[in-house]
């Protein structure tokens, strides 16, 4: 069984066991969150899609980390005026495991 959820403004295709990586969610390491965003749940031949939502389907899942990513390196610059500017930024991720898909 598969679904397809919504978190931190991106999709991501989902299965029970996995280890993804999304946008920071404000929980602790080890605590259990419930994704109710579903936009699509599937099992071999039958796939749900929802409108837009599935209703009443939810995946939950265990916060392992907090971290942030790499460094993106922003550089600016307008050739022959004398302009340069530097800038960096870390973003922070929440990896979670998929436990369980309820449909």
């Amino acid at each position: 069984m598969y679904a397809v959820i919504k978190t931190g403004g991106k999709q991501y295709r989902v299965a029970a066991g996995e280890k993804i990586k999304v946008e920071q969610i404000p929980a602790e390491v080890g605590a259990e969150v419930i994704l109710d965003q579903v936009l699509m749940v599937g099992e071999g031949e039958s796939v749900k899609i929802g409108t837009p939502l599935v209703s009443g389907a939810t995946v939950t899942a265990k916060v392992l980390a907090q971290g942030r990513g790499p460094k993106v390196q922003i550089f600016k610059m307008r050739r022959r005026k004398h302009y340069q500017k530097h800038q960096g930024h870390r973003q922070g991720f929440t990896e979670l495991e998929i436990s369980g898909i309820a449909a």
